[in-house]
């Protein structure tokens, strides 16, 4: 976890709040001590009948295929 200065969040609030956005987690820190804690937001989960919907327009997947074409690429003992 980061830690950032309360100067730095007043100075660059902005750039702070895309941190986070991104994913990290922010300690603030008043004359060197923890005062409060910036972090991302939870995202919201997608209803089922969305899921199911976007799943319908991906591609099928053959298994076996799939298999011999990693191992082409990569090491079969993998």
């Amino acid at each position: 976890m980061s830690e950032i200065s309360i100067r730095e969040l007043r100075n660059h609030g902005g750039d702070v709040v895309d941190r986070a956005a991104r994913g990290e987690r922010l300690t603030i820190t008043r004359s060197g001590k923890p005062v409060a804690e910036i972090h991302p937001l939870g995202r919201e989960s997608l209803p089922l009948t969305m899921v199911m919907e976007r799943r319908r327009h991906l591609p099928l997947v053959d298994p076996d295929q799939l298999r011999k074409d990693l191992d082409q690429i990569l090491d079969p003992a993998i």
